[in-house]
């Protein structure tokens, strides 16, 4: 893979080198594919659309860095000033220092391998129909190029792993590795571990408290379940408000009837007020026409120092009379406050009264009703209760003899029975004093045999002890015995080992003797076998040469 590094240019600009990549050994042989006719790269610029779309690309990213645009149309092409001064603002944007435009573009173009051919000739009339189309293609290539440098001057390579770990750290590794630092990747390694162990444990807490908040969610869920639902909530609240408005309305009705009341008093005060105001304009008009006749009248100095001493008698007299009066007034209200708290009073038995008329139950409906504007205390109450209650109190006082009567002979039976309840309760008593006699004989006779058992507990006790006792010195003998097999086993054992090891060798032994028996018996056989080939054999020659001879003899006894 071959590729092109470019940098920003300090104090000069220099063509990069070409650097081969250290993973990649790609051949720099040329292509067979495409070998028809060539197409040059400013071909297209020649089309009249395609010219607009272009320019109309380029204005975009001139008006965007406050450069003069181009017109569209052929006829208003750039001049070589407009355009040199594009391609100075364009050369710049790249960091290329421009000294001399054409020497500088023809260097800049030939080292980026631009793919549009520049001819310094052609730069004297850019705007001609020949020349504008490749001139118009450098331009493009140009602010291609010049987006490309802004696009990396804001965007860093790290850019699209600043937010990744992983990224970061597979753009390290990368860069270590294309720069031979193998070296180094052991702690970018470490570093990363470090890294995903802290995210780990971030992400570990973090889950703790998502499992404690899911906890409580689950707690309130699980109150929410179990708990009154809100309706049933709003229900009771709507309940408990509805008696609330049934006692408030019930207050409003007592205090509407109180207001009443109150009303008519204020009325009364007012005319009260009236009056008092009415009296004080006549006292007021009267004083006016005593001071005009005074004034009218003539006077010496003896008049008039008995006229003063008179006025200021007047005035202690009015002075004490408006006393008396602020006090008779604070008798008035005080006296009116203790009237009104009396008649809450009365207001209040004559509803005991009520109601204990209800209980006796009279019948007549006779109730007490409390009148405020009455002067009498007949009308005050509302009726005139001896005469209504008197009829009533003797039939009930009838009924209260009768009753007596009735009681009383109930008393006599009453005392019958309860004579005769005394003599049961005499016979029951001596009853009693049987079965108590009856009783304590039950009781020495169960302290006899609580005796009996104590003594029988404490010989139990002592023959459990004995018991304990014999049982500890068995199990003493059976321990010592125990110790005895065991000591037997041991040396069973040691015995039983001795002879199976015994017994293995003479095992051992028998089983060699038996290898030795059967290599004996092998070779034994095999000596058999061969001796019984030999014999086969010897019997197979000897058979063939008696037949020899047999088949010999036969010509001479046929012969003869």
């Amino acid at each position: 893979m071959r590729g092109t590094v470019r940098g920003r240019a300090t104090g000069s600009f220099h063509p990069p080198p070409i650097q081969q990549s250290r993973d990649s050994d790609a051949s720099s042989r040329p292509s067979s594919i495409g070998m028809g006719r060539a197409i040059s790269a400013a071909e297209p610029y020649s089309d009249r659309a395609f010219q607009v779309a272009t320019i109309r690309s380029i204005n975009a990213f001139l008006s965007s860095h406050s450069i003069h645009p181009i017109s569209t149309k052929p006829s208003q092409a750039p001049s070589a000033k407009d355009l040199s001064n594009i391609l100075t603002s364009l050369l710049s944007m790249i960091d290329f220092p421009c000294s001399k435009l054409e020497d500088d573009l023809s260097f800049l173009l030939k080292s980026l391998n631009c793919p549009f051919k520049f001819n310094k000739s052609t730069f004297r009339a850019p705007n001609s129909l020949h020349n504008w189309p490749n001139w118009l293609g450098i331009l493009h290539w140009l602010v291609q190029l010049a987006i490309f440098n802004e696009h990396i001057s804001q965007n860093s390579t790290s850019y699209f792993a600043q937010n990744n770990s992983m990224n970061e750290y597979a753009l390290e590794s990368y860069m270590r590795y294309i720069q031979g630092e193998d070296d180094k990747l052991e702690v970018l390694d470490k570093e990363l571990t470090e890294k995903v162990e802290k995210e780990r444990e971030n992400v570990a807490e973090s889950n703790r408290a998502l499992e404690k908040s899911v906890g409580e969610l689950e707690a309130k869920a699980e109150a929410l379940r179990t708990g009154p639902t809100e309706r049933e909530a709003l229900e009771k609240e709507k309940n408990v408000l509805e008696e609330d408005v049934k006692k408030f309305h019930a207050m409003i009705a007592e205090f509407t009837g109180r207001i009443g009341a109150m009303e008519q008093v204020l009325e009364e005060k007012e005319e009260e007020l009236n009056a008092k105001e009415e009296e004080r304009k006549r006292i007021c008009e009267e004083n006016e026409g005593f001071k005009k006749r005074v004034e009218l009248q003539t006077f010496n100095a003896r008049d008039i120092e008995r006229m003063k001493r008179e006025m200021q008698a007047a005035e202690r007299d009015i002075s004490e009379a408006e006393i008396a009066r602020n006090s008779w007034e604070d008798k008035s209200w005080d006296l009116d406050s203790t009237i009104g708290q009396k008649f809450k009073e009365l207001v209040a038995l004559a509803m005991d009264c009520n109601q204990a008329i209800r209980r006796l139950k009279l019948g007549n409906g006779f109730q007490y009703e409390v009148n405020p504007k009455g002067s009498t205390p007949a009308e005050v109450i509302g009726i005139n209760y001896k005469v209504t209650l008197k009829s009533e109190l003797e039939s009930y006082a009838e009924k209260i003899r009768e009753g007596s009567k009735e009681k009383f002979e109930d008393v006599i039976i009453l005392q019958q029975q309860s004579k005769e309840m005394a003599i049961k309760i005499e016979n029951q008593k001596y009853r009693t004093v049987v079965l108590q006699s009856h009783i304590d004989e039950v009781e020495a006779q169960i302290n006899l045999l609580k005796k009996e058992m104590q003594e029988y507990g404490d010989r139990s006790t002592a023959e459990a002890k004995k018991m304990v006792e014999d049982i500890q010195i068995e199990a003493h003998k059976l321990d010592v015995t125990e110790r005895e097999a065991a000591e037997i086993l041991k040396a069973s054992q040691l015995r039983l080992q001795e002879a199976i090891q015994q017994s293995e060798g003479e095992t051992q032994m028998h089983a060699r003797e038996l290898l030795m028996l059967a290599d004996s018996l092998s070779k034994y056989k095999q000596h058999v076998e061969s001796k019984i080939s030999e014999m086969r054999i010897s019997l197979s020659e000897t058979t063939a040469a008696v037949s020899d001879a047999y088949r010999g003899t036969l010509p001479a006894q046929i012969h003869w």
